[in-house]
């Protein structure tokens, strides 16, 4: 595979507390979004993410949900609320991480290489909620979505990712 381009350490938390390292999901192409259960966007999103998770997990492709409180107070509750709205309401079988920031002083290391791999045109500060980043299978970042783009118009490049054009 040659030298992993995931930062190191990668490690982050899933909901319930326990580390999980990048590393687990080497060889598989990823779908980063950072989340929000009160936004305008998180109905269009969640739902479209289920379907796009549905379709593809089994070839290959996670999408990795990175809860976020920075736009608008948007995602307010604990872990355990937060997970149950999106298995919930939206199905959502992928994982659901620990609560990150994603701008400023405590941003999470995921999200320092997801930044600083793709900026943007407005430097690198992620904007809104259900902001996506697109990770090949070697782990490195190709894409960065805007959070008004919908998860079904990416389906055409994780496709392409997958090789099941």
């Amino acid at each position: 595979m040659g030298p992993s381009s995931f930062p190191d350490p990668a490690a982050f938390q899933d909901a319930s507390g326990k580390d999980v390292d990048l590393s687990t999901y080497k060889g598989k192409v990823l779908l980063i979004v950072n989340v929000a259960s009160q936004c305008g966007l998180t109905n269009s999103n969640y739902t479209e993410l289920s379907q796009l998770y549905e379709k593809y997990k089994d070839q290959g492709f996670e999408i990795l949900a990175f809860p976020c409180n920075q736009f608008g107070g948007q995602e307010p509750g604990t872990n355990e609320e937060i997970v149950q709205f999106a298995c919930t309401r939206f199905k959502a079988e992928y994982p659901i991480f620990d609560k990150v920031d994603v701008n400023g002083d405590n941003t999470a290391p995921i999200y320092k290489f997801l930044k600083s791999s793709k900026g943007s045109l407005f430097g690198d500060n992620i904007k809104w909620n259900f902001s996506k980043f697109l990770v090949d299978k070697e782990g490195h970042v190709v894409e960065r979505y805007a959070p008004t783009t919908s998860p079904l118009s990416i389906e055409k490049d994780i496709k392409k990712l997958l090789g099941s054009s």
